[in-house]
């Protein structure tokens, strides 16, 4: 779907008006009483997200004519409008809508009703050989009018296009995204200016990284480390900001297998990575002024003759070394290798992980709220204000040598799992002992917020590209200011 702009409002099949609360006086239509009345009997009053539809003759024309509620006019509510628009509009027969702003609107609200319309247009048909006609999309076009959102809509649109590739990537099956195809799929990210690095098996191997290579030696599919550095400061920025992604591309839990029911949904483990991706091509796109990298540890999870085994010791890059008690609890041990690798190649003093870690983020906050760790108080908090302003919510949950201790072995430096409670922190708690000293670090469990079995505010049911978002606003707000 196009996104367009024009000062004028351009021929169109479909005349969308933004009303704020409160609802509207008049319209430009010779049919404004028939749709007041309409909307009145409807119960409109523009509340944010809410719509109503109608058909009028202009010109010797008929018109579907849709009124969307802006509800008190912020950009969210620019944002919800456009997003309702699209979901309405998408398979409605129409093909080109026109928008207006009732009262008029900023560039930037333009661009964030422009913003709620592409995300939540975004879709996946590319399996589909057949189809109902009537769950076609038709809507090919939106036009707003307006005369100044065009730089504002340019950062929009790039961070349009980084969550749209998270979703792209945590959509695709496990068959077609694997570690190599992966890496692949990010190249095209070097045309927008970012520097690809790439470590194979061997490189690892050589670096003894024991703990991400433990959990791919089950598979065919060959693991990969990607680092994609984007340095929107020309230079004049030492240490960067590191994202650290988990990119396990399937996990069947290894010899600790997983029950058969719902395993097919273990495609989206790699959510973490598809976020770090994402961000990167958003913050390259808009061309933000910061040093950032994201680096991605990619590994498949699989059980056969040769799998990790509970009971195994692996030892870490960092040097130390791991009881393997469960092979379902496989996402530190790739996050651990890639954390030590990023502090001995880039020095960084930020290190932000995400990880679709556990199911216990899922019993704790359900599908509302990603859950937060971190070491340091001001890092937590910036976080999760980012994340409230940009809709990707943050809860935070303790850390604490309580916790730690229950990670202990009595063979090894520690173990990958703690007791049957507080699963989520003692897994926070295990990364954390690959943190740096001086380090500041935060770790995002995001199990419950990359994939949705229901329509959301910006989304249909499938991948939502949670946290492409949350880390672009945590970059404008504390590197871009």
């Amino acid at each position: 779907m196009e996104i367009a702009f024009s000062p004028v409002r351009p021929e169109a099949d479909t005349l969308v008006f933004a009303v704020p609360k409160g609802g509207f006086d008049a319209l430009p239509l010779s049919a404004a009483p028939v749709l007041a009345a309409g909307a009145a009997a409807a119960r409109f009053a523009g509340e944010t997200g809410t719509s109503f539809e109608s058909f009028v003759e202009e010109d010797g024309k008929v018109l579907r004519v849709v009124l969307v509620g802006t509800g008190a006019g912020s950009d969210a509510d620019h944002e919800r409008a456009g997003s309702a628009l699209t979901a309405r509009l998408s398979t409605s027969g129409a093909t080109h809508a026109a928008v207006e702003f009732f009262g008029g609107a900023s560039g930037e609200k333009a661009a964030a009703l422009a913003l709620g319309a592409s995300l939540r247009g975004w879709r996946i048909d590319t399996y589909r050989t057949r189809q109902a006609e009537k769950a076609k999309p038709t809507l090919a076009r939106i036009t707003l009018v307006s005369a100044d959102a065009g730089a504002a809509w340019e950062k929009q649109a790039a961070v349009a296009a980084g969550v749209a590739f998270t979703r792209e990537l945590v959509s695709e099956p496990a068959n077609i995204l694997y570690p190599e195809s992966f890496v692949e799929r990010c190249r095209h990210l070097e045309g927008l200016g970012v520097k690809i690095t790439v470590l194979d098996k061997a490189a690892m191997t050589e670096l003894g990284m024991g703990a991400l290579l433990g959990v791919a030696q089950g598979s065919v599919r060959e693991p990969r480390l990607i680092a994609m550095e984007w340095d929107g400061t020309g230079g004049a920025t030492e240490k960067p900001l590191v994202f650290v992604g988990k990119g396990v591309t399937f996990d069947t839990g290894g010899i600790s297998l997983k029950p058969g029911a719902g395993m097919e949904d273990m495609k989206w483990d790699m959510g973490g990575a598809g976020a770090v991706a994402g961000a990167i091509k958003a913050l390259a796109g808009r061309k933000a002024k910061v040093r950032v990298v994201g680096i991605c540890g990619l590994v498949e999870n699989m059980p056969d003759g040769n799998a990790q085994r509970p009971g195994d010791i692996v030892t870490s890059m960092s040097g130390q070394t791991i009881e393997v008690l469960n092979t379902d609890a496989e996402g530190r041990l790739v996050l651990c290798d890639v954390i030590t690798w990023a502090q001995k190649t880039y020095a960084p003093e930020v290190i932000i992980d995400l990880a679709t870690l556990t199911g216990a983020m899922i019993i704790s906050l359900g599908n509302e709220y990603a859950g937060i760790f971190a070491n340091d108080d001001a890092l937590a908090d910036d976080l999760i204000a980012a994340g409230k302003a940009a809709g990707d919510q943050l809860w935070r949950f303790p850390l604490g040598e309580a916790y730690n201790k229950l990670i202990d072995s009595p063979i090894a430096d520690m173990k990958n799992i703690g007791p049957r409670y507080g699963g989520s922190i003692t897994a926070a708690q295990f990364i954390k002992r690959f943190v740096d000293e001086g380090v500041k670090w935060a770790h995002l469990d995001i199990a419950g917020m990359v994939w949705a079995d229901k329509p959301g505010a910006t989304w249909d049911k499938g991948a939502t590209g949670y946290g492409v978002r949350l880390l672009d606003r945590y970059v404008a707000d504390k590197f871009e200011q």
